[in-house]
């Protein structure tokens, strides 16, 4: 199946616009997965559902011209973070809407970083840290941003990045390690 999306998305590449109705029924239930993922961690009562986050998702992945898509990966690495974008683009509504800017305070797990109940607040804290991150080290934040918020494996986020799986494991350790701190201070 990952041979024959990937097929698709060099003709979507080479211009063949027509295939964009044959990659969706092969990724949708991937994309789905990921939208659950996501919103998995949001609040309770989140107005947007995993089938809405994957169809606006997928009309912004398929709207883009100048993507030269490599694979399969690469194609759900993008999806992982224009969701990513989608969900604080809400919460920021939200947090204007009902919290009137407020800040709350984030908590953390040891091993990977878990804002408390991603409500509308900490989403946009752990983005704002992802931006700070990249000023860094932009490696690092699109390492966070697949791994993280692709629920990509180390193999596939080596896959998307270019790189070894070691080379992902050892920085996804050290882009934990700065986040936890950015988002403890």
């Amino acid at each position: 199946m990952s041979e024959n999306v990937t097929e698709l998305l060099f003709q979507l590449s080479a211009g063949k616009k027509e295939v964009v109705n044959d990659i969706f029924p092969l990724i949708y239930k991937e994309l789905k997965k990921i939208a659950a993922n996501y919103l998995s961690r949001e609040r309770a009562n989140h107005t947007l559902q995993p089938t809405a986050l994957v169809h606006d998702a997928y009309l912004k992945l398929v709207d883009q011209n100048r993507l030269n898509w490599q694979n399969r990966a690469h194609f759900v690495g993008i999806a992982a973070t224009i969701m990513r974008q989608l969900l604080i683009d809400h919460a920021r509504r939200h947090k204007a809407e009902k919290r009137g800017g407020n800040q709350e305070n984030a908590s953390l797990e040891d091993e990977i970083i878990i804002v408390a109940g991603e409500q509308s607040t900490e989403i946009v804290r752990l983005d704002q840290a992802l931006k700070d991150l990249a000023e860094i080290d932009e490696f690092k934040s699109r390492l966070v941003e697949l791994r993280y918020f692709g629920g990509l494996s180390v193999e596939e986020t080596a896959e998307v990045l270019g790189v070894s799986p070691i080379t992902v494991k050892r920085h996804w350790r050290m882009a934990k390690a700065w986040l936890i701190n950015a988002l403890k201070s």
